[in-house]
């Protein structure tokens, strides 16, 4: 389904920013990009990939609350908090917000992971208290399913007011920050952060192939610290922890493997691969 173009654009954000109108704007869009009317029957995650979700409390990354993701390389970590959104797309009907001071998310790039343009609004602020504030906004309003803000620094108070708006309002919200030393150490009232960063895709010269990303799991309320090598198969909308990864955390959770019995069926002693990498 297309959307017909809007004859009434929102008003544009500057110095001296009409609040009410801007918010009567968003919530007329958000109404058209809700297709049917009323949100979907509401779960409490959103699946990752089976790997990364049994790591996490309640089985996947929680709804009705707010993330941080740190971008060790912008690229992968817009792609990562793409797919997050797009699948709390797929939980909730509603609209999905970027919130920046100059978005340059580019929505056809986003679509490759399953975050439809037609689902996607860019909400530009320059000023940080009116990206707060539109971000606060949209997590309390039931006809968004999630939303982004792109922010360079938050204090705690600001963090605790946007993780109780996502409680209130049900929608997932990420905090997409640089990523720095100060941040990564840092208090948050996010129940989890995130550092995403670029590996080499699938794909030779000519072909970068499936993105690949390392995904570290700085902080976890009620969970430990991970890291992850994953690869997003666009064709397959799937996130697959990489094979020789799995084979290892297969063999941490069974430390008395039998190597021979591995070498008797042509393998590689998992012991000896891992001295090997």
């Amino acid at each position: 389904m297309t959307d017909s173009p809007d004859p009434s654009p929102a008003p544009a954000l500057g110095h001296a920013m009409d609040r009410p109108a801007l918010l009567a704007a968003l919530r007329t869009r958000i109404a058209r990009l809700d297709r049917s009317g009323g949100a979907q029957a509401e779960g409490d995650s959103l699946p990752l990939c089976g790997a990364i979700d049994q790591h996490l409390p309640g089985g996947g990354l929680a709804r009705a609350a707010v993330h941080e993701v740190l971008a060790a390389e912008p690229g992968a970590a817009a792609g990562f908090c793409a797919l997050v959104l797009a699948r709390s797309r797929w939980a909730r009907e509603g609209a999905v917000l970027w919130i920046a001071p100059e978005p340059d998310a580019w929505p056809p790039g986003l679509a490759r992971f399953g975050l439809s343009p037609a689902d996607l609004v860019l909400v530009q602020a320059p000023r940080r208290q009116d990206a707060l504030w539109a971000m606060e906004e949209s997590l309390r309003c039931p006809g968004v399913a999630g939303a982004l803000l792109a922010v360079d620094g938050l204090d705690m108070t600001a963090a605790r007011r946007l993780q109780l708006a996502a409680e209130a309002g049900g929608a997932i919200g990420l905090l997409l920050r640089p990523d720095a030393e100060e941040e990564s150490g840092g208090a948050t009232a996010a129940l989890t952060r995130w550092r995403v960063g670029a590996l080499a895709g699938t794909g030779g010269a000519h072909d970068l192939g499936d993105p690949r990303w390392s995904l570290e799991l700085l902080r976890c309320r009620g969970g430990r610290p991970q890291h992850w090598d994953v690869t997003w198969r666009p064709a397959a909308e799937r996130l697959d922890i990489d094979v020789a990864e799995q084979l290892d955390i297969d063999t941490a959770e069974q430390p008395d493997l039998d190597d021979a019995a591995a070498g008797a069926q042509g393998a590689v002693p998992l012991r000896a691969r891992r001295r090997a990498r």
